[in-house]
């Protein structure tokens, strides 16, 4: 598949959890990252209010925005692309023909050979590691992680429990089958905001 976006090879996924707060979590990540607006449980207005906050830190760090939903709707917010759910799996080429990026999430082969019809751009495999996102979900593990990567096509993104060094550790041992993954995370970026956040209260 010839890709049409330069993809980011870090992430947020936004959470209606988090103790920060997304816009914050969003303003901690290097230039070039991606985040994607789930938040699916907001109220329409509060979502899109939420949305042009984001733009406007991604705007101003460089950062790619996705907003999971529909691709008129990511289209119509500004958003640079469009996070499909499997069920919205024949939406891809709507969000093509209009420029945007697709991401899909992927859990198993079934999911992961849709990813790949539909032409995704990326797909975010999940759990790699335990994660608190998924309670009692039975990660996959590196080796079964990379087959599903293989199989989804496009660029697979590490999602569940993920940390900068499970990213190193994790593209370490992808380098022989040539997969270059990205990852993506929740509570990475939260562990970096109570990071920061205690250190400027130790420095009053």
């Amino acid at each position: 598949m010839v890709r049409r976006h330069p993809l980011p090879a870090c992430w947020l996924m936004s959470d209606a959890r988090s103790a920060a707060g997304t816009v914050a979590l969003a303003a901690l990540l290097p230039p070039g990252s991606g985040i994607v607006l789930r938040h699916d449980a907001l109220p329409q207005g509060a979502r899109w209010r939420l949305a042009r906050r984001l733009a406007r830190v991604a705007k101003a760090r460089g950062l790619k925005l996705l907003i999971a939903g529909l691709p008129a709707e990511a289209r119509r917010w500004g958003a640079d692309g469009v996070h499909l759910r499997q069920h919205a799996a024949r939406r891809a080429a709507q969000a093509r023909a209009i420029g945007l990026i697709v991401t899909m999430p992927v859990h198993d082969h079934r999911e992961a050979h849709r990813a790949r019809r539909a032409g995704a751009d990326a797909a975010l495999v999940s759990p790699l590691h335990p994660t608190r996102s998924h309670p009692g979900a039975a990660p996959l593990g590196r080796a079964q992680w990379l087959r599903l990567a293989r199989a989804a096509g496009g660029q697979a993104v590490a999602l569940g429990g993920m940390t900068p060094a499970r990213a190193r550790a994790l593209a370490r041992a992808s380098a022989a089958s040539g997969i270059r993954p990205g990852w993506a995370a929740i509570d990475a970026w939260e562990e970096k905001a109570a990071t920061r956040k205690a250190r400027r209260a130790l420095a009053r």
